[in-house]
């Protein structure tokens, strides 16, 4: 493998924020971002993968291998977390097990990334579509995690009246 690629991974941004906040933890530094930043930021990311995906998906057009890879992608965001709850919950409550399977199930942005990175440096190509799902991915292991949390929820002798509305 070229040593080249291995370093232009490593110097990614996402990477090196990885690397920082690791080094935070183990320093034990009071490191902290200003509270409205997070939620920008993250509104921010979210609006970025949706318009992105938005825009990749009307410039590849809709035709009937990208809609079977956009559902196959929102299928397995919620099989995922399904399958995941039921092995972390030999070990955990359902409280903890759900939000494990849901983190697990939610494609990380950051992942998908550092693979169309490679990918690029690689000169490989891929559907512009992969952006789409990845937009498409993020909220339904979050959801099935918490339905999972709701119906297996420990009972801590108060009854808790659950409605599906």
């Amino acid at each position: 493998m070229d040593g080249s690629l291995v370093l232009f991974n490593i110097l990614n941004p996402p990477v090196l924020f990885f690397f920082l906040g690791m080094l935070a933890v183990f320093f034990k530094s009071d490191l902290e971002i200003p509270q409205p930043l997070p939620k920008l930021f993250s509104l921010y990311l979210l609006m970025a993968i949706g318009f992105k995906g938005g825009y990749e998906l009307a410039e590849s057009g809709i035709n009937n291998q990208i809609a079977l890879t956009l559902i196959a992608s929102v299928v397995m965001a919620c099989i995922v977390p399904i399958y995941t709850f039921f092995i972390l919950k030999i070990k955990l409550d359902s409280a903890n097990a759900a939000a494990i399977a849901a983190a697990y199930g939610s494609i990380s942005a950051v992942t998908f990334i550092t693979a169309s990175s490679f990918l690029e440096k690689l000169h490989i190509s891929y559907g512009g579509h992969m952006v789409a799902a990845l937009a498409l991915m993020e909220s339904p292991a979050i959801v099935v995690g918490l339905i999972l949390v709701r119906v297996f929820k420990e009972k801590n002798g108060e009854e808790e009246a659950f409605s599906w509305s």
